[in-house]
């Protein structure tokens, strides 16, 4: 697997001189930031994003992500002009050698977590859920939550929530495949991979529908467009998240299809509570150590990259997204790969 970093532009705190010096990380992850979800993306725009990141001796090996709009999500009139707009991105991305695209299906919220920052024992902070501060599932809940803030207003979150009301999981779900059918044979023709996020956490949340949080949602994503290049990006954290996903079997199970990895560690509390954990496999609620292993092992040479780590040693930035953790995962990780190496080796 080939070693990334997650960038967010010229505005990220962490700048790319400094994930330069985090060793054999050769791939930055990224995306056009400015332009509004539902608007195409320009070669343009893609090329100096590109050019930005080979000025600093690294590659721009993954796009993410290109947003897919809540009109598609929806399935409403509107859907066929912004399922337009994506695949010019598509376009766009592949017309920059690009490869892999990640991207994902999750109503309204891409993320969701209840504190941004809550301190461990060894004063480091964290991103942590709590299902209980995230009033019931179909009741009213809360209007902002950390991290929504800046993406939505009160008034424009209700309106959005209002228009969900009357769509089921298998209503999404059904949304999801007809987005899948138009996308997946033009990023076949443009040699893309195409590579879906689990969702996050991997419930429903607010009384919105999730649909790839499971073996069988993973399942019907690549029933819905048989291809090569409809495929998976297999976050740890999120799908470790649930208790009934064996991440070492989803591993083994859909290697073939898995175009990235996102790795990162969590500590379950009960069914639907959690902790972003410190990566080592101990620290936490899944085994990351033999996960990453078997990848390594029986999957392709995809891009892997470290997830969200905790702020340490006093560092600040954006949450989940500082530098010293990271780095520390990505030679956490680089072990993993290298004792995979060996280990191939010693048997050839």
């Amino acid at each position: 697997m080939r070693m990334t970093m997650r960038w967010f532009g010229p505005a990220d705190p962490v700048p790319l001189w400094k994930l330069r010096q985090v060793p054999n990380l050769t791939g930055i992850v990224g995306a056009l930031h400015d332009v509004p979800t539902g608007e195409a993306w320009t070669r343009a725009g893609v090329a100096g994003l590109r050019q930005t990141v080979e000025r600093h001796g690294l590659a721009l090996s993954v796009i993410e992500s290109v947003p897919v709009h809540e009109d598609i999500k929806l399935g409403n009139a509107r859907r066929d002009g912004r399922i337009a707009a994506w695949i010019a991105s598509l376009e766009a991305v592949a017309a920059e050698g690009i490869g892999v695209v990640c991207y994902n299906f999750m109503p309204v919220f891409d993320w969701t977590r209840t504190d941004l920052a809550s301190v461990r024992a060894d004063g480091s902070t964290a991103l942590v859920y709590r299902h209980a501060d995230v009033t019931g599932d179909g009741g009213d809940g809360p209007t902002v939550l950390p991290g929504w803030a800046e993406a939505y207003t009160p008034a424009a979150l209700t309106a959005l929530r209002a228009a969900y009301t009357d769509l089921s999981a298998d209503g999404l779900r059904a949304n999801l495949a007809y987005f899948l059918r138009a996308v997946v044979p033009v990023a076949a023709r443009l040699g893309v991979h195409l590579a879906i996020h689990p969702d996050d956490p991997p419930w429903p949340v607010l009384g919105l529908p999730r649909v790839v949080s499971t073996a069988d949602d993973l399942d019907f994503v690549l029933r819905a467009a048989p291809d090569a290049h409809n495929g998976l990006t297999f976050c740890t954290g999120s799908l470790g998240a649930r208790a009934d996903n064996d991440l070492p079997a989803l591993a083994r199970r859909f290697a073939p299809h898995i175009h990235f990895v996102h790795a990162r560690n969590v500590l379950r509390h009960g069914q639907r509570d959690f902790d972003e954990a410190a990566h080592v496999s101990d620290q936490g609620s899944i085994e990351l150590a033999r996960t990453v292993m078997i990848l390594a092992r029986v999957g392709s040479d995809v891009p892997i990259r470290p997830d969200h780590g905790r702020m340490i040693w006093g560092e600040t930035g954006r949450p989940g997204y500082g530098l010293h953790d990271r780095a520390l995962e990505a030679m956490y990780l680089q072990g993993l790969l290298d004792a995979v190496t060996l280990e191939k080796e010693s048997h050839a």
